[in-house]
C-alpha cells in the first residue's frame, strides 16, 4: 500500500513543478513560496480537521515537537531554494536534480537511523547521482 501513497507524492510533485513554474514567472521566487506555503497551511489543517486527529496533539513528547519542526524548516527552506532555482533554470533540469534528495535521503538513513539498505538501493543512489551530474553538466 505505501507504493500507492509514493506514487501519488511523484505525480504531485511533478504537478508541483510545472504548475510552480508557471506561478513564478515574473515575481518574486520567495514571495511565491510564501502564498504556497498559506495554501498548504490551510489545506493540511483542513485535513487534520476533519479527520478529527487534533486531539492526538497532547499526546506529542519533545522529540516529537523538535523533529517535525525541524522536518518544517527543511521543508521551508528546501522550498525557497526550489522555487528559485525553478525561476531561473529550466523545469526539465530542476525537478530531476531536486531529486538528488532521493539519494541523499538513502545515505543519511543509514548514517542517522541505521538502517540496512540492500544492493538494489546502492545501485539506484549511484544512477541517481550520475544522472545528476549528466544533467547539470
Amino acid at each position: 500500500m505505501w507504493w500507492i501513497y509514493a506514487l501519488l507524492s511523484a505525480f504531485f510533485a511533478s504537478l508541483t513543478a510545472i504548475f510552480a513554474k508557471i506561478g513564478v514567472k515574473n515575481i518574486d521566487s520567495d514571495l511565491a513560496t510564501a502564498i504556497r506555503t498559506v495554501v498548504i497551511l490551510i489545506l493540511a489543517w483542513g485535513i487534520a480537521l476533519f479527520k478529527g486527529v487534533i486531539p492526538g496533539m497532547q499526546t506529542f513528547n519533545k522529540q516529537n515537537w523538535l523533529f517535525l519542526i525541524l522536518s518544517g524548516c527543511a521543508t521551508g527552506l528546501s522550498w525557497l531554494f526550489y522555487f528559485r532555482a525553478l525561476q531561473v533554470g529550466k523545469v526539465s533540469q530542476v525537478a530531476p536534480v531536486d531529486k538528488l534528495s532521493v539519494a541523499l535521503t538513502i545515505v543519511l538513513s543509514v548514517v542517522i537511523l541505521k538502517e540496512s539498505v540492500a544492493i538494489k538501493d546502492v545501485i539506484g543512489a549511484l544512477l541517481i547521482i550520475g544522472g545528476t551530474f549528466v544533467l547539470i553538466l
